[in-house]
């Protein structure tokens, strides 16, 4: 799933080694066996950088435009991602609430100048003064270091889109 290739091609190159397999089984596949691995990955906790580069980018789904929401670490290393139909307030609110039960609170995130993005940072730290916790999470808005994000679209861009929400979910968390 690292690599920007389609499912066609990769049957053709499956096909030249001597296995025959058809293209829709190659995607049956990402889709049905890609959220366990993503699952296992997720279970086994590593230490993550109290730096988050949090970002996003568009893909194609059914024609339509769906946003992607991702954050990785300083080292690159991805912490989450999550598909989202809108690009809003509660979207962001609900990506910062999955990455940080899964991650812990960084100290910092570091994103770009998404409105969206930084109302559902706020809101998070709202909920930790509700919560008593004495430490925020510190926001820093710049525009152009979220280079890493957006490299998830150079893989998906030879599949042309997703014909399904559930099988892009599936391949992004494969990814």
């Amino acid at each position: 799933m690292r690599y920007g290739i389609y499912y066609r091609g990769l049957e053709e190159t499956r096909e030249e080694r001597g296995v025959t397999d058809d293209h829709a089984t190659l995607n049956r596949w990402v889709i049905r066996y890609s959220p366990a691995i993503a699952l296992k990955a997720k279970s086994q906790k590593r230490e993550t950088s109290q730096s988050w580069r949090m970002g996003g980018t568009y893909i194609k789904v059914k024609g339509q435009w769906v946003y992607l929401y991702r954050a990785v670490d300083k080292q690159g290393d991805i912490i989450d991602s999550m598909l989202s139909e809108l690009r809003d307030e509660a979207a962001a609110k609900a990506f910062f609430k999955q990455a940080i039960n899964q991650n812990g609170f960084p100290d910092k995130v570091i994103m770009d100048k998404s409105g969206a993005n930084y109302a559902g940072l706020v809101n998070i730290n709202l909920l930790l003064i509700l919560a008593g916790f004495a430490t925020l999470t510190d926001n820093c808005q710049i525009k152009y270091l979220n280079k890493t994000i957006v490299s998830l679209k150079k893989i998906t861009k030879t599949m042309m889109g997703f014909k399904d929400f559930h099988s892009a979910q599936a391949t992004v968390a494969g990814i």
